[in-house]
C-alpha cells in the first residue's frame, strides 16, 4: 500500500475549507487562531523577568501576594 505525501500548503488548504464548510467561517477562524505562531524568545524573556530568583523565592513571592487584602 503506497500513501502519497502532498505538500502541507495543500493539506492545510483542504482542512480550512473543510472546518469552513462543517463550522462556518467564523468558527474556523477561532479555532486556527490557536495555533498562531508568538514571535520573540520566551526563554530570553523569562531571564529578564526572573532574573537570577530560585524556585523558592518565585513561590514565596506568589504566596505573598496571594495573602496581600484585595
Amino acid at each position: 500500500m503506497s500513501v502519497e505525501i502532498r505538500p502541507l500548503s495543500e493539506l492545510n488548504q483542504q482542512a480550512t475549507t473543510i472546518l469552513a464548510r462543517e463550522m462556518g467561517i467564523a468558527d474556523t477562524l477561532r479555532f486556527l487562531s490557536q495555533f498562531t505562531s508568538g514571535s520573540g524568545d520566551y526563554t530570553k524573556e523569562r531571564d529578564q523577568w526572573l532574573g537570577d530568583l530560585s524556585l523558592e523565592q518565585i513561590t514565596s513571592e506568589i504566596k505573598a501576594k496571594r495573602n496581600r487584602p484585595a
